[in-house]
């Protein structure tokens, strides 16, 4: 295989790259100066090197704990459940939320073989039995599997928690009804809230 085959190859495994995208930002690469690729080729190396799992919420950085589980201003009595660490950033960005996280690192999948025991879940349910948290909150994708693993999360930490809540669907603001699926504008109808 050649080097360009093997690079192509190797950028269509990210995901939204498909053979075509990965050969043109490979091509795009070699029209680059040689610097450019060795910066990339460095940046990913010490991507590879620094960052790690935190040991507290599992969630991706370069620091244990991470910034969020070692900033003393979070509200440790409220904890949220996330899929994967890319979420956490996702619910940052609104500048809302001021708990800690927990990072599953996954999601049930049992046609993919992904079980209990492959996701964070026991980790989670150790942080909860430790005391302080009085709220958890599912904040897990709305699939089928991200309903299921709410499901199963909520059964095993909720016998240890006062509150065990589930973030909101709906429709997105910008959104139109006549767009919007019927199990989306039924659950926007069921989570109303009075005005």
């Amino acid at each position: 295989m050649s080097a360009i085959d093997e690079l192509a190859a190797e950028l269509a495994k990210l995901p939204g790259v498909g053979r075509k995208t990965a050969l043109r930002l490979t091509y795009h690469l070699l029209k680059q100066p040689p610097e450019t690729s060795r910066r990339l080729a460095a940046a990913l190396e010490r991507l590879v090197e620094r960052v790690r799992r935190c040991s507290v919420c599992a969630n991706l950085t370069e620091e244990d704990p991470c910034a969020i589980c070692g900033d003393p201003r979070r509200d440790r009595g409220i904890l949220c459940v996330v899929e994967e660490a890319s979420d956490i950033s996702a619910i940052e960005r609104t500048g809302e939320f001021h708990g800690i996280y927990h990072v599953l690192g996954g999601r049930l999948s049992p046609l993919d073989g992904i079980g209990p025991e492959d996701l964070g879940v026991q980790q989670l349910v150790d942080r909860v039995t430790a005391g302080g948290v009085r709220e958890v909150i599912l904040a897990t994708n709305p699939s089928l599997e991200g309903e299921a693993t709410a499901l199963y999360v909520q059964r095993q930490v909720g016998p240890h928690v006062a509150v065990v809540s589930r973030i909101a669907r709906g429709i997105p603001v910008g959104g139109d009804l006549e767009y919007a699926d019927g199990v989306t504008i039924a659950q926007a109808i069921s989570a109303r809230r009075e005005m």
